[in-house]
């Protein structure tokens, strides 16, 4: 897959290609809304469809081979909906599917749940059930022993819990099975995004920068945090999706992700507010700050340090630039204003992975040698946090690209009185 910075949207799928339509932001004559002039961006969406899940079983297939994997575990959760379009809840009750090398996968589920499962399944057709008293592991090892691989290597994926690891453990205690971490295969698929994903994850953040710009409009003194959070959820809603923002006002802008304390917006205040929304599965992730009244040189000077330490690290995007080089570049733009060591003041890392969780693998993080690759998604947020004063953090999702990178949902800061551009 190439994608350049010059054809994005056309690469990403937002255009009528994949979606059916070119958003226009004009109300919906005859309906009474809050916002006059949102409608719903997401109506004509396209949904994934069953040729892509079959891509990333073949994928992830291939990683397996080249891993030497027989097999790999996958329980309730994201990894499920993602390789199997399928969705079940996590209980003590172990349910789950092996993907394998040799055909499809094969479903391990509870006896009483197999006619519901059927509804759900959409790849496979082997479903072993377990009644009350029986062992589900037990089951997990015959799978293997029917595969052919009983002395082989079993991936887990990275979120199964713990029981269940031991469980497998416990009943294939006579074999030379191997359990290994499953990341290497749905990390190496989930980590590189489709044109189609890319495109949910640019419209997810467009929607979301929106919903903040007219949300904003709506400020007034005495505010309160949940007062603009039901704003931007309503404006999220409008458009078609199911997403919010976390305000904070003045001082509790220094804490990264709040505080317990509640405080009403006043003249001067910092506004700090962090969100998101998802389009088929796909999320964005957005903060923007912003001053409620006339800045101050001080709220100037901190801000325009944040900006230039995110343009910083979003200019050095290459492929084959090391996901750590990104920090340590936004770092050293923060140091330098004075607003250092380390992490005193940008106290995070500068971004995470970002797909159908809203934090995954991988991350912007010094240590991380990774070297970045075309249709690899990340947030590049910055911040210098000082308590008793103000916070200040600027967040936008981005796609690398194979000639850099370009930013998701466009409207990006140019500066603390444009916060979208």
């Amino acid at each position: 897959m190439a994608i350049h910075r010059r054809n994005f949207l056309k690469a990403g799928g937002l255009s009528i290609g994949l979606f059916g339509f070119i958003p226009s932001l004009y109300s919906c004559k005859g309906e009474e809304t809050l916002f006059e002039g949102l409608e719903n961006m997401t109506k004509d969406v396209k949904p994934l469809a069953p040729e892509d899940y079959k891509s990333r079983l073949e994928k992830a297939k291939e990683l397996m081979m080249a891993n030497q994997v027989d097999g790999l575990l996958i329980t309730g959760g994201t990894n499920m909906s993602y390789f199997l379009d399928a969705s079940w809840w996590r209980s003590e009750r172990f349910f789950g599917a092996i993907v394998n090398t040799k055909g499809d996968p094969i479903w391990i589920c509870p006896a009483f749940e197999v006619e519901r499962a059927k509804e759900i399944i959409k790849f496979g057709t082997d479903i072993r059930a377990w009644e009350e008293h029986e062992s589900p592991y037990d089951l997990i090892a015959g799978v293997l022993k029917d595969l052919g691989s009983a002395n082989g290597k079993l991936a887990i994926g990275p979120t199964t819990r713990n029981f269940i690891v031991e469980g497998i453990r416990k009943a294939t205690s006579g074999s030379k099975l191997q359990l290994i971490d499953g990341s290497v295969i749905t990390d190496g698929c989930r980590g590189i995004k489709t044109e189609k994903e890319i495109a949910y994850m640019d419209l997810a953040n467009k929607i979301t920068k929106i919903a903040y710009r007219e949300a904003f409009k709506k400020l007034e003194e005495g505010m309160s945090p949940e007062q603009l959070r039901g704003y931007i959820q309503e404006a999220h809603t409008q458009m078609g999706t199911s997403g919010s923002g976390g305000p904070m006002f003045g001082p509790i802008s220094a804490f990264p992700h709040g505080s317990r304390e509640v405080r009403d917006l006043k003249d001067g205040d910092i506004i700090l507010v962090d969100g998101g929304c998802s389009v088929e599965g796909y999320r964005s992730d957005v903060t923007r700050t912003i001053v409620f009244g006339k800045p101050t040189d001080r709220q100037r000077q901190v801000f325009d340090v944040v900006l230039k330490a995110q343009t910083a690290a979003h200019e050095a995007i290459r492929p084959g630039v090391a996901c750590e080089t990104l920090d340590i570049i936004a770092r050293k733009v923060i140091e330098d204003a004075g607003f250092g060591p380390e992490y005193r003041y940008f106290a995070h890392r500068l971004g995470h992975g970002i797909g159908m969780d809203g934090h995954e693998y991988p991350y912007l993080v010094r240590g991380n040698s990774l070297l970045l690759q075309p249709g690899m998604t990340f947030s590049n947020e910055p911040g210098i946090y000082i308590y008793d004063e103000f916070g200040v953090r600027i967040e936008d999702c981005f796609v690398v690209t194979e000639d850099g990178a370009t930013f998701l949902g466009g409207m990006t800061t140019k500066g603390i009185e444009q916060p979208f551009g």
